[in-house]
């Protein structure tokens, strides 16, 4: 979870590059998005609704043209290739995984046929089995509920199945889509510990999106924070967690501010823009 100063300048594994996202070939989502990540890192991006957040990830993994969507400028390469005119199915391939939004399990399949699922590209039967023992290290629940229909799991457990599964496909990058959507305080805790836990013991690295920013920041290593589909702000976590905007709007530091919606009128005059 927390890398070294000099992580901050390493070359990036991922490198999205002036990014811009076209929607049914009118709407435009993303524009001009720039971004890095580094091998190890955790990097949190953040944003309200409708910022870009998720589609930035779809643009990552593959998605995008399941939903009429198309990067129209820019282009994005992991581990120095070019990913933004491959298929999801190579990009899956090539080691970048993405965990959706709302979770996305087989809930006709039990937990092990789930995260047989995630293996499914593998032939390494043994290191197979030794991987999902190592899942069920992480998350002891999944166990208990292992031959369990996976629609029978709390949302937690769900969460924590969705992310197991991400793990089977021995993934060199995990894409974390909204994480803590839906979860108790409690549950949002113990997943993010979770996830600090695997970054640390297996190295993995991660893209966070997330819009629980209080928990995203803290465990990140570097921050991007975007608006109306811009990245507007980035650095360090201990830049972002100081920064007087950051904690106003996304941190409820202030002593005026009341929602996110008040805010509006504050976003004109906001030092990043």
């Amino acid at each position: 979870m927390s890398q070294p100063a000099e992580a901050f300048t390493a070359e990036p594994v991922l490198s999205v590059n002036n990014v811009e996202v076209v929607y049914d070939d009118v709407i435009l989502v993303l524009r001009g998005v720039s971004m890095g990540v580094a091998k190890g890192q955790v990097v949190a991006l953040l944003g309200a609704n409708g910022a870009g957040k998720s589609t930035t990830l779809k643009a990552i993994s593959g998605l995008l043209h399941s939903e009429d969507g198309e990067i129209t400028r820019g282009n994005i390469s992991f581990e120095g290739e070019t990913v933004s005119d491959r298929p999801p199915e190579e990009i899956v391939r090539r080691g970048i995984f993405q965990v959706m939004e709302g979770r996305r399990v087989i809930e006709d399949m039990t937990v092990v046929e789930n995260l047989r699922l995630g293996a499914f590209t593998r032939r390494d039967r043994e290191a197979v089995k030794t991987d999902m023992d190592m899942v069920f290290e992480y998350f002891p629940r999944l166990r208990e509920r292992s031959g369990g229909l996976a629609g029978y799991l709390s949302g937690g457990e769900q969460q924590m199945l969705a992310i197991g599964r991400a793990l089977m496909a021995r993934p060199r990058m995990l894409l974390l889509d909204e994480p803590s959507m839906g979860l108790s305080p409690m549950l949002v805790k113990e997943v993010f510990s979770i996830i600090g836990r695997i970054n640390r013991e297996q190295g993995l690295t991660m893209l966070l999106v997330e819009q629980n920013a209080n928990y995203a920041l803290r465990m990140c290593d570097y921050g991007y924070i975007m608006e109306n589909g811009k990245i507007v702000l980035d650095g360090s976590r201990d830049e972002l967690l100081n920064n007087e905007d950051v904690k106003e709007s996304y941190l409820g530091g202030g002593e005026e501010r009341r929602s996110f919606k008040n805010l509006k009128s504050y976003k004109r005059r906001k030092r990043w823009l």
